[in-house]
């Protein structure tokens, strides 16, 4: 009886660049963790919710990571915001931020980076076209969750909702999945140069 193969792991692009290893992949969660908390305070102040570069650093672990280091990345940083650590837009934490208006679109961050990660393992990042679906599917996930938890928790009609939690975002959220989607491709590239470059020294 012939032994039946294990299939290849799924590699995203920190697998490709860095390898894999436990103690790498707590590095990695723990820096997403940390790229999320970062351009969470690069905000346009609106009410009820601000425009943050959170959701693009969303797309962006996500799609290096995969999806179960790119949820993991998310929850950290929501647990981390929870605690009280001031890592939410605004240099804002408690948990009073994610039983508020907003705390929807944070949860939202962790199925986002799970969904951007389960196509990225399926190389859905590395050709452009393809990659602006998968940033547009992630982004859209966010509003999925976002926006009922912002009208329960306001108490909003379906025009309020979308007037305060979506129509300001658009442009923004568009932006933002055309920068990850150009971005990811041209990483990709540069991998594999440099993975020729390496093969090229060793030869």
């Amino acid at each position: 009886m012939s032994a039946v193969a294990s299939p290849a792991p799924r590699l995203v692009l920190a697998d490709r660049v860095l390898g894999r290893s436990l103690p790498l992949d707590v590095v990695l969660v723990v820096s997403g963790a940390a790229l999320t908390a970062l351009l969470a305070q690069v905000a346009v102040p609106l009410y009820p919710v601000p425009i943050t570069g959170q959701t693009l650093a969303v797309l962006l672990v996500g799609a290096t990571l995969g999806a179960a280091r790119g949820a993991l990345a998310l929850t950290l940083y929501a647990v981390l915001g929870i605690v009280g650590l001031p890592v939410f837009s605004d240099y804002a934490g408690g948990a009073a931020v994610i039983l508020g208006p907003t705390g929807g679109y944070i949860i939202g961050f962790i199925a986002s980076a799970a969904l951007v990660g389960w196509l990225s393992e399926r190389a859905w990042e590395r050709q452009i076209l393809k990659a602006l679906a998968t940033f547009a599917a992630g982004t859209l996930v966010v509003f999925a969750v976002g926006l009922p938890w912002l009208a329960i928790a306001l108490g909003l009609d379906l025009g309020q909702t979308l007037q305060g939690g979506l129509f300001p975002f658009l442009i923004g959220g568009a932006i933002k999945a055309l920068i990850a989607a150009g971005l990811l491709p041209l990483a990709w590239w540069g991998a594999g140069r440099l993975e020729k470059r390496r093969a090229s020294d060793v030869a």
